[in-house]
């Protein structure tokens, strides 16, 4: 087990991470803003679903996943059709249109970090990357636990 004072810094270094995701943040293009990006991510990621799953994922409220749905529908990026079990819902899914604007984040994310690592071996980003994993695996599914606490959420 790390000493007290290591389980310190970790929490300081991962709190610095956010300089990072600004950085990711002010990258994407003007027109698909991270909430945006999240969506189309989670429906690449996970396939088809409705709001409310959308919603869950999201870890936000249902009126904030709304706003980023319909801002992706808006520019042909998600379709929404009516849910064949249940009329009242909606099946959000990824259009042609979305997978292309997720290329174009992917290649800008990728060329972010390609500048930015230019000095890191493939070995640490291996490195990395392996570790991150690991500490991501470490605390599970912190959604599904989330919301399982009374009152609570959190970007991706």
């Amino acid at each position: 087990m790390a000493a007290q004072s290591q389980y310190a810094e970790l929490a300081r270094q991962l709190s610095a991470i956010g300089a990072i995701k600004r950085g990711l943040a002010r990258m994407l293009p003007a027109e698909c803003p991270s909430g945006t990006a999240a969506v189309l991510t989670l429906l690449d990621r996970h396939g088809e679903m409705r709001m409310s799953r959308l919603a869950e994922l999201l870890a936000v409220d249902m009126s904030v996943t709304s706003r980023h749905v319909a801002h992706a529908a808006e520019r042909g990026w998600i379709e929404r059709s009516p849910d064949p079990g249940d009329r009242r819902s909606r099946i959000l899914r990824l259009t042609p249109a979305g997978l292309d604007m997720l290329d174009e984040l992917a290649r800008r994310t990728t060329d972010m970090f390609a500048h930015h690592l230019e000095d890191w071996s493939d070995d640490d980003v291996g490195q990395l990357i392996v570790m991150l994993a690991r500490l991501r695996d470490s605390f599970g599914d912190c959604r599904a636990r989330h919301h399982d606490e009374p009152h609570s959420r959190t970007s991706v």
